[in-house]
């Protein structure tokens, strides 16, 4: 949800900042470029650590940085560190995570467990988005991204909290 929050108007951020709509698609290519090359890495990881939950917890985490970093962002250059170190951390946790998930599919409904895992992931995004933008609107960028933080903050909290079953 956290990232959800900001998509539709990174944009207007970009802007804020100095930067344009090149700045901003740059910006979105360092993410996906940093993520794409760490999931390789993570994903082989994951399979040789028998507590992915951890993984998920450390890839939250580094997520959290990443939106608290956006607050002090107020140059293009710092927002492509930043873009890359959120691009670590979501790649750090998503292999982790669907490893996760997939141990705990009942393997005769796993297309209709990953189909309410999909829908849930839209309804969600659906939710950050209109959310996101009724706080900019009403409170400005900065407490956008204490909540984005704050989200990641609390979800690596409560999955390192779970009770772990090792498989």
């Amino acid at each position: 949800m956290a990232a959800a929050m900001l998509g539709p108007i990174y944009a207007l951020f970009v802007e804020r900042i100095g930067g344009d709509l090149m700045d901003a698609s740059i910006a979105g290519g360092i993410f996906a470029f940093v993520a794409g090359l760490t999931s390789l890495v993570s994903g082989k990881y994951s399979d040789k650590i028998k507590e992915n939950e951890l993984i998920v917890v450390l890839g939250y985490s580094i997520m959290g940085v990443g939106f608290l970093l956006y607050f002090w962002v107020n140059s293009v250059i710092f927002l492509f560190v930043v873009q890359a170190i959120i691009g670590l951390g979501e790649a750090i946790y998503s292999p982790a995570f669907d490893a996760v998930y997939s141990k705990h599919l009942d393997g005769h409904k796993s297309g209709t467990q990953w189909g309410a895992w999909e829908s849930m992931n839209y309804f969600t995004t659906a939710i950050g988005s209109i959310v996101g933008g009724g706080l900019v609107t009403l409170f400005g960028f900065q407490p956008l991204f204490v909540i984005m933080a704050m989200l990641c903050f609390s979800s690596a909290l409560y999955i390192y909290h779970l009770k772990r079953s090792v498989l």
